[in-house]
Order: structure tokens, then sequence, then C-alpha cells
């Protein structure tokens, strides 16, 4: 009772700090030009302060040096706090000069090998129902840099909205915590680390949610993305199935934004716009935010309407860590169904692309079935049509070039 007691002051005194830096963040942005203007695809309609996930970080930081030093080992700590503040100098740098996807990748890409190399972070096995472990040997360094980028992105993109990123951060991570914290009874040190970034963010949180102060920016996203992905590495190492499918539950909302119907790491954003004949880096405002203020949701109700969803998946994901492989499996099928559902009938992958919903109204619809029948044998006679002229063109002229040839032949005989 002693400890608890201790450790959830420590974690409000987290929330305290973080709430006074913020402020103070916020001023030191307009004065290092760390600012997001109005633009096209921009939701704000003043120049706002970013780098307010700077606060985050340094409470955090302060939190885990400080306050926990005698709590969680400082070799344990120090690693992971230099691969963030990596990430966090990244988005700075990128709030201030804008840098291109290449450097910021670059940036992630030192990041994540430090993770590797230096805290020991990896992904190094794989289990699968049925099939059991399986050691990745040298393909852990690719499949946890991989993950570390992707999952960083992931939470970034989503970041469009007043306190969406924020708000998803904290419902993912408290699953992630809730969840090392009953399947990984040795390891204390990561929930407790969990838990003291969810205060962090707490702290932040009222100055950032709608209507916003002060943004996440490239900083607070960043670092939000990359502590997810690597507290996912530790949190969830131990978790049923396969040791990468109960994060990406968790983080449904980001990753269904950004990968197509959670299957490949195929960026929703990028099949978009190659469906639609655009440039794939090309930007556009057909994010799952944009698309709910679209069909009439006010800000407000959006960004609400995305954190029911996280918690959705994050409810599914607990669930896969009490059913049976079989159940996992039947689980994992009805929520990408569910998914590919909710996706069309937003029409985050374009308007008139609902395949699924087709093949439904399909077997349900008789009139539709006849109408589409129809026209699929209307189409059939045309083609047929089409085939029966070309043939009896080329028959035609077949024939006149023998005609040709036969008049010339003749005419030389002569």
């Amino acid at each position: 009772m002693d400890f608890a007691f201790k450790f959830v002051m420590r974690l409000f005194i987290t929330m305290i700090v973080s709430l006074i830096l913020t402020p103070i963040i916020k001023l030191i942005s307009f004065k290092i030009g760390a600012v997001d203007r109005p633009g096209d695809r921009r939701i704000n309609t003043k120049t706002m302060p970013t780098a307010g996930g700077l606060s985050i970080f340094l409470s955090f930081s302060f939190a885990l040096l400080w306050e926990f030093r005698a709590m969680i080992p400082f070799d344990y700590v120090w690693p992971m706090l230099l691969g963030a503040a990596i990430v966090v100098v990244t988005g700075l740098l990128d709030d201030i000069f804008e840098l291109t996807p290449l450097q910021k990748t670059l940036g992630l890409m030192l990041a994540a090998l430090e993770i590797y190399f230096v805290a020991g972070i990896k992904i190094s096995t794989v289990s699968i129902p049925y099939l059991g472990v399986f050691d990745l040997g040298w393909l852990g360094l690719p499949m946890t840099i991989l993950w570390i980028l992707a999952i960083t992105n992931a939470v970034n993109l989503i970041d469009g909205l007043d306190g969406l990123a924020s708000g998803v951060s904290i419902i993912s991570l408290t699953t992630i915590g809730i969840i090392s914290y009953f399947f990984l009874p040795n390891s204390v040190e990561v929930p407790m680390v969990i838990f003291t970034l969810i205060a962090a963010i707490v702290g932040f949180f009222p100055y950032n949610f709608y209507p916003a102060t002060i943004f996440l920016g490239d900083t607070g996203a960043l670092f939000l993305g990359f502590m997810i992905s690597v507290l996912s590495l530790q949190g969830l190492k131990n978790a049923t199935f396969i040791t990468v499918i109960t994060p990406m539950l968790i983080l449904g909302v980001p990753i269904t934004d950004t990968v197509y119907a959670m299957i490949t790491d195929t960026v929703v954003a990028i099949v978009r716009r190659k469906l639609s004949g655009r440039p794939a880096m090309e930007a556009d405002k057909m994010h799952l935010h944009h698309r709910l203020l679209s069909l009439g949701f006010t800000h407000r109700g959006t960004v609400l309407t995305i954190y029911a969803l996280a918690m959705v998946f994050s409810f599914i994901a607990l669930l896969m860590n009490y059913a049976s492989n079989t159940a996992i499996i039947l689980l994992i099928i009805s929520t990408g169904f569910g998914i590919e559902l909710f996706i069309e009938l937003i029409g985050l992958v374009g308007e008139n692309r609902q395949p699924l919903m087709c093949a439904l109204k399909f077997l349900g619809n008789r009139r539709f079935r006849q109408k589409v029948l129809k026209a699929r044998a209307e189409k059939r006679k045309d083609k047929q049509e089409e085939e029966s002229e070309e043939l009896a063109a080329s028959a035609s002229q077949i024939k006149e070039k023998r005609r040709k040839r036969k008049h010339y032949q003749a005419k030389h005989k002569k």
C-alpha cells in the first residue's frame, strides 16, 4: 500500500510538472519559430504554437531521472531517453525548419538503431498459433526498425485535430500498461514507465484538447509514436498470438488510417492516391478525421468518435489475451471485416470504392443483384458485338488485300 501511494503521488507530481511547463513551452515556441500557420490542409484558422510535445518529454524525463530514481534502474532509463531525445530533436527541427521526409526518416532510423543496439529493445521472436515460436535472428534488426518507423509515423499522421493524437496515445498506452502489468509480473519497470508517460500527457492534455492553445507538433507526435512503439515491444513481448498483432489492435485507429485493412504496411493514403491517378506523395484531406468532418461531424464530435474507436480496439486487444488461439483468429477476422466495412462506409479509400458493401448488397438485395447481372450481361454482349465487328472488319480488310493482290498480279501478267 505504501509503494502504491508513493507511485501515485509521483505520477501526480509528473502531471503537475507537465501542466506548469506547457505555458512556458508555448511562449518558447513563438520565440524560436515553432509555429503552425493556417493553410489548405490545416484545421486551425490562426497561427498556433507547436513543439508542445517538449513539455511532455521534459516532464517525463524529470520523473524518470529524479522522482523514480529509486524505483526504476538508471541503466534501464537512460538508453530509452537517449533514443527519445534524438526523436524530439528531429521533431523540433521539423517544427522550426520543416525538414524533408528523408531527413526526418534518418533521424528516426538513428533513434531506432540506438534502441536496438544500446537499449537492447528488439523484436527477437514471433509466436504463431499451432506453429510455435520462431527466432527471427538477423531479421530482428529490420523488423524492429520497420516497427518503430511505422508506429511513429502512424501516430504522427493522426495528429490533425485538437487533442486527437494525445488522447489516442493515452488510451493506447493505458491498454499496453494494463497488459504489461498482468502478463509481465516480473518486470515492474515497464508498466511504471508507461504510466509515467501517461501522467505527462495528461498534464499537457487540457491545453491540447479542443479548442487547443498549443499543438503537439512533430516534436510531440513523433515522440509519442516512438515511445509507444518502443514500450509496446517491451510491454507486450509475452502476449499471446503473433507478437505484433496485439499492439496493432491497440493502435488500431492510427494504423487503420495508415494501413489499409491491417494486412500490409501499404499506406491508405498512397493506395487511395494511386487509385485516383494522383501522385503517391501528394497531400490530401482523406484521412479518418477529414472524412468524419466531411460527413458533418463537429470538431469535438470527430475527436470523441475516434476516442471511442480507440477504446473498442483496446478492448479487443485485452480480450485476445484471455482467448484461445482459435477464438483469437476468429476475433481478428471479424475485426478486419468490421474495419473494412467502416472504412468503406466513411469513404476512407474513396467514395466510389466499396467492394465489401457491393458484395453484401449483391447478396442481400434482389433488385440490385438483377441490375448488376443485367449490366454484366449487357457489357458481355457489347463486348461480343465489338469483337464480332472487329473480326468482320479484319475479314473485310483481308478480302480487300487479297482482291488488290489478285488485281496487281493480273495487271502484271498482261
